[in-house]
């Protein structure tokens, strides 16, 4: 579903992510580690259309970011780790806004609001602005817009930040559910206990390098996905 081939994105001299190459195939959450500044952020950028790469390429679904990005975006939403939402809007006019976007029917995207806004508990707060929501409740409405039109890759950037542990186990929940029907996930995250529990394959990149990937079985071994990553990346 997403195929990283070995793409380099410079900063000046500084090489933010240098030769990384992974794939990420439908149904598999597929965690990405590393510690601040390693270039997680770069990549997941990257996959999403929103930051060129200098080598390499990305493909979603086959399809090339670079020579089609439209379709790729079509196919694919991104989470950023602190969401920009506009402020003047609703909830509900945003997500209905996103919706227009992706063209969603009005029946699908009634259902899919009603099931994710239930689920993250939003539902009584849809009408009120979005300058009036927490932190918390812009990354729930973030995701439930994130979710709206159905893609089939999801690029999640620490989505669990901000969240309380009821709305974090709901998004664990969710995510699992969003792959065991066929869509892919690939996300960074902080958090090893949840990345350990939560992922199939998982991804440990350092300065801008890949320095281990696998299933999470083959990553950690008889250990904690903690001790291997600590003893990567001192």
């Amino acid at each position: 579903m997403l195929r990283i081939e070995n793409i380099t994105k410079a900063y000046g001299e500084k090489k933010a992510v240098d030769g990384l190459s992974l794939h990420i195939r439908a149904g598999e959450i597929y965690g990405f580690i590393g510690h601040n500044g390693a270039g997680k952020t770069t990549t997941l950028k990257a996959c999403a259309g929103i930051l060129g790469v200098d080598e390499g390429e990305i493909f979603v679904d086959g399809i090339s970011v670079r020579e089609q990005p439209i379709e790729c975006k079509k196919r694919m939403a991104y989470i950023p780790d602190n969401p920009d939402l506009y402020s003047f809007m609703t909830g509900i006019g945003y997500l209905n806004f996103v919706a227009d976007i992706y063209k969603v029917t009005a029946e699908d995207r009634q259902a899919r609001i009603k099931k994710y806004a239930d689920d993250f508990g939003l539902t009584a707060e849809l009408a009120n602005p979005v300058s009036a929501y927490s932190h918390g409740m812009k990354q729930k409405l973030a995701i439930i817009a994130a979710l709206v039109h159905a893609p089939k890759l999801i690029l999640m950037d620490e989505p669990f930040v901000g969240l309380d542990p009821k709305a974090a186990h709901t998004v664990k929940e969710t995510m699992r559910a969003l792959c065991d029907s066929g869509c892919a996930i690939f996300f960074s995250t902080h958090v090893l206990e949840v990345a350990e529990k939560l992922c199939d394959k998982v991804a440990i990149i350092k300065d801008g390098k890949l320095i281990k990937e696998g299933t999470m079985a083959e990553v950690k071994g008889d250990t904690s996905l903690e001790d291997i990553f600590l003893s990567l990346v001192e």
